[in-house]
């Protein structure tokens, strides 16, 4: 999943403080439910994460190679008596845990992503079918990474927090001082290569997916970001 974007610049507005641009806003998980146009940014956020299993389903359904932590989250559905999006919500729970120690606070959006992402990927993966021919599957495989970037700008610029994975890239920057490119790049190696061992599918598509995906949801996002008021 994606990292978090840069903010301030701000400026007076009849007693409030809005951005000149649109910007990600610093909020509590408190004052994200208090920051006001709560119907469309709920709505933003649901339906961002039910694009985001979407494409998921979409990229495992190519066969081409899953998204990095899709690699580790397909092997281990293939060890435990679990569905693959099961498996999607127990890593995701495990995952929060770690942000224990690392003192990050869950919003809305990172309960939320944390169930409704696996959910939606396995209503997805029961609609799909893998195609039979190789540009079908590079098609879908296309298709996913472009559907992720929007998905991840969408629940992202609803300003209700971030995602498990993404809360706990961040958190681990913000407590050790390593760079965020350095931490996602540990990070999504080891479930890349713990994955690998345990029979995930890593491809083209996984390599494609690491290069592009940081770009692209930088050019999505702006215009997915909620303006609220400070």
């Amino acid at each position: 999943m994606s990292g978090d974007v840069g903010i301030e610049a701000l400026e007076p507005l009849a007693g409030a403080r809005l951005r000149r641009a649109r910007e990600l806003a610093r909020l509590g998980p408190i004052a994200q439910l208090r920051a006001g146009r709560t119907t469309r940014r709920l709505t933003q956020l649901l339906v961002g994460l039910g694009l985001y299993g979407l494409s998921m389903a979409m990229m495992i359904r190519s066969a081409l190679g899953n998204m990095p932590w899709d690699v580790l989250h397909q092997g281990l559905a293939q060890h435990l008596p679990l569905s693959f999006g099961a498996v999607v919500i127990c890593v995701s729970a495990v995952v929060l845990l770690l942000w224990i120690p690392i003192r990050e606070l869950p919003g809305l959006g990172t309960i939320a992503n944390s169930v409704l992402v696996g959910l939606s990927a396995n209503a997805a993966l029961a609609l799909l079918s893998e195609p039979t021919r190789l540009w079908e599957r590079v098609l879908l495989m296309a298709g996913g990474v472009l559907l992720n970037a929007l998905a991840t700008a969408l629940y992202i610029g609803s300003q209700f927090g971030p995602g498990p994975r993404d809360g706990l890239m961040t958190g681990l920057h913000r407590r050790t001082g390593v760079s965020i490119r350095l931490v996602r790049t540990c990070l999504e190696v080891s479930v890349v290569l713990v994955g690998i061992v345990l029979g995930g599918t890593f491809g083209i598509g996984t390599v494609l997916y690491a290069l592009v995906i940081g770009p692209l949801v930088q050019l999505v996002l702006p215009p997915c970001i909620v303006e609220v008021p400070l």
